[in-house]
């Protein structure tokens, strides 16, 4: 059961659940967290939310990992506009079809240089006990764009290394950032896949290191910690 609290800071100790939520208040809006984790990979998924405005937006689909915040999302009367991913690896793609099959209109969107991943997922090093199908983006991410949902203003910051088209997605007024496979599990992200890029790793965690240190990671595998 996806649990909530009233307060932001209690992101990384609801962490231990397995599938906290959080919410903040301020006179405009309510943003509430959600977090599932599985897959074959244990990856992290994220929902945020404007209560306010009930619009919502997942943030990366791990295979048979979406669905139960699918229904979270449905109950609460959110509607789900989007499907943004921080990177095109199949465990962070996989449940895309799940997605979109429930919310139609969720926008699925990805940095160019990974787009190549979704639109040809058996493309990837390892064989699945499962199929992805390949689809082609809605639209894409680039870095400094301003994206929205409902009154939250989200930041793209491109953080290749990992993967040439890994993004990170921030939250400025929140001190939120959807971190992908940055900074995992106290650890980076993997630089040993042939498009990975160990130098351009290094320089992104820099650049994402100089955001607030009571920043909240929410990474995509691990429990969510802080920058500080």
């Amino acid at each position: 059961m996806i649990q909530s609290t009233r307060c932001r800071n209690d992101i990384t100790a609801r962490a231990r659940h397995r599938q906290p939520a959080a919410h903040c208040t301020d006179e405009s809006f309510t943003m509430q967290i959600l977090m599932n984790s599985g897959g074959i990979a244990m990856t992290n998924c994220y929902v945020i939310a404007d209560e306010i405005a009930k619009v919502a937006v997942l943030f990366d689909a791990p295979d048979h990992t979406t669905a139960e915040l699918l229904d979270e999302v449905h109950r609460r009367g959110w509607n789900l506009i989007g499907l943004w991913l921080t990177h095109g690896h199949f465990d962070h793609l996989a449940d895309h079809a799940v997605v979109t099959r429930r919310f139609p209109d969720a926008s699925v969107l990805i940095h160019p240089l990974d787009e190549p991943k979704l639109q040809n997922p058996s493309s990837q090093l390892f064989a699945l006990p499962f199929t992805i199908p390949p689809r082609t983006a809605d639209g894409h991410v680039t870095d400094g764009q301003v994206l929205s949902i409902g009154s939250l203003q989200v930041q793209v910051i491109h953080t290749p290394g990992h993967s040439p088209g890994h993004v990170v997605y921030h939250i400025p007024s929140q001190h939120v950032l959807v971190g992908g496979d940055l900074i995992i599990g106290g650890s980076v992200g993997r630089t040993d896949l042939p498009d990975s890029n160990h130098a351009q790793l290094e320089a992104s965690i820099r650049r994402v290191m100089s955001l607030p240190s009571q920043t909240h990671l929410l990474p995509g595998h691990g429990q969510p910690t802080t920058l500080g």
